[in-house]
């Protein structure tokens, strides 16, 4: 064959782009083990953040076994359904209508006492944000959060991740007598209610997308956190 000609050009670079496709193919492949118990890993670790327990990648699984004590997965209704909560995919259940959505509940034990973590997904200034928001028992009492996000501007919105900003739901009210309220994000530093956090300087409306995606999530579970 003409080594010249345009008809082994056209050949060679065929030949090479399926060698190359190949060897991607079998390198992800090899690597989609190792990924996905990374992402495991990470959302053992949101989880736990949310009840105050630090974790790390080496550590997770066996921090989760021992904190999580149940899981389970509810309807809108605030009826059990089947199946795992960890393996629900809270954004590809945000797009879908409430009544088909899964909503996943984790029942831990800290220090002998109950809390109940919840996923919250929402948006941003720029994109995505979600997190994990635990509960006191009594289904009203903020224990802890763990927020994050896709592209929030550092220094502004990003501030969700911080401990200082996550410290302010300590302790707070989702519900005024039997009326779920969510937690308000006030800006100015004038949050002074049992229902209310400072906004974060700068990144009002980052803020308000926590607010919001707070209480939506709430909302969805609100049949269950009437349960007594």
């Amino acid at each position: 064959m003409n080594k010249q000609g345009n008809t082994y050009t056209f050949l060679y670079s065929v030949i090479l782009v399926v060698v190359v496709a190949a060897l991607l193919s079998i390198v992800s492949l090899s690597l989609q083990p190792r990924q996905n118990e990374n992402r495991q890993n990470e959302k053992r670790q949101n989880i736990l953040s949310a009840i105050h327990v630090s974790s790390t990648a080496a550590n997770s699984a066996d921090l989760f076994d021992k904190y999580i004590k149940e899981q389970f997965i509810i309807n809108a209704k605030g009826e059990k359904v089947s199946g795992k909560a960890f393996d629900v995919n809270i954004e590809q259940q945000y797009k879908k209508p409430l009544a088909e959505r899964e909503l996943p509940v984790f029942v831990a034990e800290v220090d002998g006492a109950t809390k109940y973590i919840l996923p919250i997904y929402g948006a941003g200034l720029w994109g995505p944000i979600w997190g994990y928001i635990s509960l006191d028992d009594n289904k009203d009492t903020v224990f802890g959060t763990f927020f994050d996000h896709q592209g929030e501007t550092p220094g502004l919105g990003a501030e969700i991740v911080t401990p200082h900003f996550n410290e302010q739901f300590r302790n707070k009210q989702i519900f005024s007598g039997n009326k779920l309220v969510g937690i308000q994000v006030i800006k100015g530093g004038n949050a002074t209610g049992p229902s209310e956090v400072d906004a974060i300087s700068g990144g009002t409306i980052t803020s308000k997308g926590v607010e919001n995606m707070i209480k939506n999530y709430l909302t969805y579970y609100e049949p269950f956190l009437k349960q007594r």
